[in-house]
């Protein structure tokens, strides 16, 4: 298997339930959706990140909230400890990274 990288993109629609609530007047989709579609896009591209396997968040950032709708260009690469690291942004701009274990 291939230390990567892989892409993908993903949206979180306007009408998700995580959403009302979260936060009155200026939703922000929450941490733990965004780390789902992390999880998601590891078991999209083959890697072992399903049932079978517990993944572990070893590490994770937020550096900007994602809003409804906003495009998310998500990249993940095998680090040298074998590891899965994981990177968010919107329009260029970096919105959350981290680790797998």
């Amino acid at each position: 298997m291939s230390d990567g990288p892989w892409t993908a993109r993903f949206r979180v629609p306007a009408d998700h339930p995580c959403l009302p609530g979260h936060f009155p007047g200026r939703p922000v989709v929450p941490g733990v959706v965004l780390l789902d579609a992390v999880m998601q896009a590891a078991r999209a591209a083959g890697l072992p990140m399903g049932r079978e396997e517990a993944a572990r968040i070893a590490s994770a950032k937020f550096l900007r909230p994602v809003g409804p709708e906003e495009e998310v260009e998500l990249t993940l690469r095998r680090t040298a400890t074998g590891r899965l690291a994981f990177a968010g942004g919107v329009a260029g701009t970096p919105a959350f990274g981290g680790e797998l274990a």
